[in-house]
């Protein structure tokens, strides 16, 4: 029986592929499975791979034909799971000898049906310790009480796939697919119907992830239109949440989270070619329109005056779809 599955999509990743793949095997135990999803990869990708699943334990090589996106190669990597657990990582980032060994104990003493962890972001020779935005440790906790406060950063400011483990049980439940296509902010959808739908989960302060930030090829380094996806991930954060039986309750939390991203986008307008930076303003000011009005005004008041004025302006231009009330987001299907 297959005890961990590690999902690791991989597209253009040349440099950083062999320190991924030299820390799988530094992982490698009898029962884990590495699923190296190759994304039509164009440089030479694919030829480290191919290497990769004859030299590293446990590896298996899939394929796409085309391009997909990081969320639509977890799927493909979570579709052919068998694990008993499950977890990710991404093609550019790396791991401490040992280190899955310690979270699957962790997550099997625990008893609960997933494990955040906090991660290493390496920037150059910069290393930078990140924790888990919850403050009780190796405790078992309710999901969506770390959903809140909406004034303060939380468990689901913290999104990405990589910094924990998950039960099967997750995915068989289909808590842990991702929106196809999406090419940026696919972690948010995800992380917000985790903490949703999960019935326990807990923070340990295991390091042993190295994030590599400032990747040239990275979707986050690049200001061109696929970034402006963001819209759509929380679009369907706000769609899901107001449809939450506790949707009163948790609404201000993800309006607030929306407003945040839009105003650090705008921001930094300056990283995006003129035509993507246009659309991101005509966007944005859309979005704000679509949110509960009575919530997004609370959320404007609550924040500080820098955001909240250029939101405020953003608000102002003339309106591209019409203003909806809490209810009627709610009552949305």
């Amino acid at each position: 029986m297959v005890k961990l599955s590690v999902i690791v999509p991989f597209y253009n990743v040349q440099s950083y592929a062999p320190d991924t793949l030299a820390s799988l095997r530094a992982n490698a135990r009898g029962d884990f499975e590495f699923l190296l999803v190759d994304d039509c990869s164009t440089d030479g990708t694919p030829v480290i791979l191919e290497r990769a699943e004859r030299e590293v334990p446990g590896a298996v090589l899939i394929r796409h034909e085309r391009n997909g996106g990081l969320a639509t190669a977890r799927n493909t990597g979570l579709d052919a799971a068998r694990g008993a657990y499950i977890t990710f990582l991404d093609g550019d980032d790396w791991l401490a000898p040992g280190y899955y060994e310690k979270l699957l104990a962790a997550a099997e003493d625990l008893g609960v049906d997933f494990v955040r962890t906090d991660h290493v972001q390496c920037t150059a020779r910069e290393r930078k310790v990140f924790r888990v935005p919850v403050g009780r440790r190796n405790e078992v906790l309710r999901p969506r009480d770390a959903i809140l406060p909406a004034d303060r950063s939380t468990s689901v400011d913290y999104p990405m796939a990589w910094a924990g483990i998950y039960r099967r049980e997750l995915l068989d439940r289909g808590l842990l697919h991702f929106t196809d296509g999406l090419r940026t902010a696919e972690d948010r959808p995800w992380i917000w119907r985790l903490h949703r739908g999960a019935g326990s989960f807990a923070a340990v302060g295991l390091l042993g992830i190295f994030y590599r930030r400032g990747v040239a090829s990275s979707l986050t380094q690049i200001g061109d239109v696929r970034q402006l996806d963001f819209i759509k991930a929380f679009d369907q954060v706000l769609e899901e949440t107001a449809n939450d039986p506790e949707s009163e309750r948790l609404l201000p939390k993800a309006v607030r989270t929306y407003c945040a991203v839009i105003s650090h986008h705008l921001g930094s307008i300056e990283r995006f070619e003129p035509s993507v930076a246009r659309k991101l303003r005509s966007m944005s000011a859309d979005a704000l329109r679509r949110m509960p009005q009575d919530v997004l005004k609370d959320a404007l008041d609550g924040m500080d005056g820098e955001r909240s004025s250029r939101l405020r302006r953003l608000r102002r231009r003339p309106a591209g779809a019409p203003a909806v009330s809490a209810s009627a987001v709610a009552g949305a299907a």
